[in-house]
């Protein structure tokens, strides 16, 4: 049994090592979509070239100062030059880049191909948030993390997808090219699907382009992978897949949607129907800087509980929502929420925290407002 000790060695390794894969996996996922089979295929092309060269390089190195090691009696020998082995040297490696060169340059032209798409999507950053509108559908919304605020603050345990779930996950068509138009409209984002093999910086004032078509449906997930604040860790990618005519459905009640929530701006609203609706706006886009109570993250995040500006003139609260406060951290969200949730927030602030102003903004104020920036 001990006359074969390198037997059971190499068993040893193939059972630590083989238990230790199937427990922790570090190789690279096919995707789902024709251009990421198409990455993970070239990475396992250029993986196993490498591995030959390795296993090439390295056994001949063994081999060398196994064999021509000094205890069996060697000599060095002395030469200078070598006019077949210096061009051995240069035309091999140069064969081997253009072998590893030609599948990735058909996957390089093939990634950035993103002509004749079905659906167009305007991808928009925003601290910390992601906003989708679909061209020429006149259907748009932002996607929010959605993930409670118990589970970030250690309050209640973490689940499957911790930091990974939204309020409104873009929703995508399953078999169709999907074109994305990429930007930011504060600092720079970068918005990444793994599965999809898409992922794009999110530039103010540029517009980058990415596509994908994806084979089955289902969610995929994603993170924005550029340092943009202090939630930058907070800002998830989530897309659900659907078949064509689930997805046409959904489309459908999304117009519908729309349509319904122009209708109420012009809606007579009571002041505690427009705080219960600032109640959810609140707690969806303004709580991560003012915090639940209002008490804010002092200086860069101001409190609004006994603000000046949240018990001052309604007119100059509505300005600063909508406008934002340059040279802070303060964003314009004239053009982030629809007129019906910027003034349902700005009365909420106003009549909650013990701030009891009793008045409120309603939508028609805020739409009056709209149309006196565009003059």
């Amino acid at each position: 049994m001990m006359r074969h000790p390198h037997v059971w060695m190499g068993l040893l390794l193939w059972s630590v090592f083989g238990q230790a894969n199937a427990a922790w996996t570090v190789n690279m996922h096919p995707g789902a979509t024709e251009v990421s089979n198409a990455v993970f295929d070239l990475h396992m092309t250029i993986f196993w070239i490498c591995v030959i060269i390795g296993v090439v390089v390295f056994g001949a190195m063994f081999w060398s100062m196994v064999i021509h090691r000094r205890s069996t009696g060697q000599q060095a020998a002395h030469f200078h030059e070598h006019t077949w082995v210096e061009i051995l040297w240069t035309v091999v490696p140069f064969l081997i880049l253009v072998a590893m060169a030609i599948p990735a340059t058909k996957t390089l032209i093939n990634i950035y191909d993103a002509s004749e798409p079905d659906v167009d999507i305007q991808v928009t950053g925003y601290q910390w948030k992601w906003h989708y509108k679909y061209l020429g559908q006149d259907v748009e919304f932002f996607s929010n993390l959605a993930t409670p605020a118990d589970q970030i603050h250690n309050q209640a345990p973490k689940d499957e997808h911790y930091l990974l779930e939204v309020d409104q996950p873009l929703v995508l068509p399953v078999g169709a090219k999907v074109r994305f138009l990429v930007t930011a409209a504060d600092v720079i984002h970068s918005w990444w699907v793994p599965a999809f093999a898409v992922k794009r910086d999110a530039i103010p004032g540029f517009v980058n382009e990415a596509w994908t078509r994806i084979d089955k449906p289902g969610i995929y997930r994603g993170q924005c992978t550029e340092l943009c604040g202090k939630d930058h860790g907070f800002m998830p990618v989530v897309v659900e897949v659907k078949s064509k005519a689930d997805y046409d459905s959904w489309l459908g009640e999304r117009k519908a949607e729309a349509a319904k929530l122009k209708e109420l701006t012009s809606k007579e609203w009571t002041l505690q129907e427009l705080v219960e609706r600032g109640d959810k706006v609140y707690h969806t886009t303004c709580v991560a800087c003012h915090q639940a109570e209002g008490q804010g993250l002092p200086p860069m995040f101001p409190a609004l509980k006994g603000s000046k500006i949240a018990t001052g003139p309604k007119e100059a609260h509505l300005g600063i929502v909508f406008h934002g406060k340059p040279g802070t951290a303060m964003a314009a969200f004239g053009k982030q929420l629809s007129e019906v949730d910027i003034a349902a927030v700005v009365t909420y602030e106003r009549n909650a925290w013990g701030n009891n102003k009793g008045d409120m903004v309603t939508p028609k104020d805020v739409l009056a407002l709209k149309q006196a920036q565009a003059q």
